[in-house]
């Protein structure tokens, strides 16, 4: 299937089969059939549907009173290009948010490239790409310094642009000084400071779109498996998950298990993309699990039905007083729309919205986050 992106200014192609950098090998994904017959219909209508219990109200205080001293972690969602051939316009009351916190942490769904490798899969539509001067000042515009910013690469489209494009997103960030997570070499949980406290990443995807073998030998694929030295000096042990199926609000029951599994290994923050919508958070016993922030810049199509237009931003205040070092103090969520702007995308807050949009936005949030937390 063909849709529209953008790269280096030029409108491109861009979504899934698989190029290996040597040759055209058709599609060898680990989707289940059923999940990619229902990719297309999901996707022009995001489902309501699935199991809506036990889910917590996106904001609430843990700690009380709360703590004298505290480090903030702010989490966005999937960042690619597709949706923009210029640089993303963000409202200050959004960058301000973000530049508050001392770690920013989000999934880097297109291979950084300055020009892809794969031209006939990214023309055709297939793959993703994105240019490092538009990182740069896409975390720019939105008020986040390179030097506090935290990028998954374990997610299905890393090899996009083949092995080569993967190396050459490697250096690209190095370059930028942006930290990154969820590959084989990092190990299964790497070890990240924010602020005075030290945060264990274990980052994972359950999805590929290239062959397994040089898929896993780079990108972690395994979750809850991590020994117990890899915590050694953590405070607080935080899973990112490239996880559940495309454009469902509520997460799988297969997904909510894995999410319980994370925790009893340990985890006290569980925080999920690749749904490209938002989807709810809930509460096993001290850990906190959000399960999908959407797209913090679109990455599915240029022109999306308006429910994968509403992202959120998951703002995590962890104690840092001796009695309760690492905790979770308070979590809320932010949420906004990106709004298509003569080829880019504004960053808007959904309270600063108006008309129809703004109703229809409410309204399906307080389906997924309803006050009661049920």
């Amino acid at each position: 299937m063909s849709v529209v992106g953008s790269f280096g200014g030029r409108l491109l192609p861009t979504r899934r089969t698989v190029y290996t950098g040597q040759k055209w090998t058709g599609p060898v994904s680990n989707y289940p059939l059923s999940y990619k017959l229902s990719w297309l219909p999901r996707f022009l209508k995001p489902s309501l549907g699935g199991g809506r219990s036990g889910f917590a109200a996106p904001a609430a205080a843990l700690i009380d009173p709360p703590p004298r001293r505290k480090v903030r972690l702010a989490f966005v969602g999937d960042i690619s290009a597709v949706a923009n051939r210029d640089v993303p316009e963000c409202d200050p009351a959004i960058a301000a948010l973000l530049s508050s916190a001392d770690l920013v942490v989000g999934n880097c769904e297109s291979p950084i490239v300055e020009r892809p490798r794969a031209a006939m899969g990214t023309w055709l539509g297939t793959h993703h790409a994105m240019s490092e001067r538009f990182l740069a000042d896409a975390l720019a515009s939105a008020g986040i310094a390179r030097d506090r910013v935290v990028l998954s690469l374990a997610n299905n489209h890393v090899l996009d642009q083949g092995i080569a494009g993967f190396e050459e997103t490697l250096a690209a960030l190095s370059r930028l000084g942006i930290r990154t997570i969820g590959t084989v070499a990092g190990g299964p949980v790497q070890h990240h400071a924010a602020g005075s406290l030290t945060i264990g990443f274990a980052a994972f995807t359950r999805w590929r779109n290239a062959d397994a073998g040089p898929f896993e030998e780079r990108i972690s694929m395994r979750a809850a498996e991590w020994p117990r030295g890899a915590v050694s000096g953590v405070d607080l042990l935080c899973a990112v998950a490239h996880w559940d199926w495309e454009f469902r609000h509520f997460p799988r029951p297969a997904t909510r298990e894995l999410a319980r599994r994370l925790a009893d290994h340990g985890a006290r923050l569980i925080v999920g993309h690749h749904a490209h919508v938002v989807q709810p958070v809930e509460r096993v016993g001290d850990a906190v699990i959000a399960y999908g922030l959407g797209d913090f810049l679109g990455t599915a199509f240029a022109r999306q039905p308006w429910p994968c237009r509403i992202g959120s931003i998951l703002i995590i205040d962890v104690s840092d007083d001796i009695a309760t070092r690492g905790m979770v103090a308070a979590y809320e969520l932010h949420f906004f729309a990106r709004l298509a702007a003569n080829g880019h995308e504004r960053l808007v807050r959904v309270e600063a919205l108006d008309g129809a949009f703004k109703r229809r936005a409410t309204a399906r949030l307080e389906t997924i986050f309803p006050t009661s937390g049920n």
